[in-house]
């Protein structure tokens, strides 16, 4: 069974050693996606002071952006939004983040429906709010 990697050219650059997907048999494996943009250290919708903690942040526009980094990275790897299967979601604050971010993944996946489970984590790697593992099927 083949086993390829894929990086993105549009996506944020790994905050580590991995890869942005990797491709087994037909099933591709997202690494986590946040909303940080690509040859940058700007995180839309994300206001941070000095020492590099949030000051603020606006979720809508974190989930935009999740969402458009998870599409460049299944177009890179020759996938498409209708072949995502499964997601795994992390917030950082249920309470206040997942009414909005329900409602915005609702009008992304409102015609592909993949399996979902949304949890509550503590923080991420970088100063983000929401962070999304996909996987999707790959003819």
């Amino acid at each position: 069974m083949s086993r390829e990697k894929f990086d993105s050219g549009k996506a944020p650059e790994p905050v580590g050693l991995y890869p942005h997907a990797r491709k087994v048999g037909n099933m591709l494996f997202l690494s986590g996606v946040g909303p940080r943009e690509r040859g940058t250290k700007k995180i839309p919708g994300v206001e941070l002071d000095d020492d590099g903690n949030i000051v603020s942040y606006d979720i809508a526009t974190q989930c935009h952006s999740v969402f458009r980094n998870i599409r460049y990275i299944l177009e890179d790897a020759g996938a498409r939004w209708e072949d995502v299967v499964d997601v795994t979601v992390f917030l950082t604050n249920m309470k206040d983040d997942f009414p909005t971010y329900n409602k915005l993944y609702a009008e992304y996946f409102k015609d592909n429906q993949p399996c979902r489970t949304t949890l509550e984590i503590k923080s991420l790697p970088t100063p983000i709010a929401i962070e999304l593992k996909v996987i999707a099927w790959v003819e």
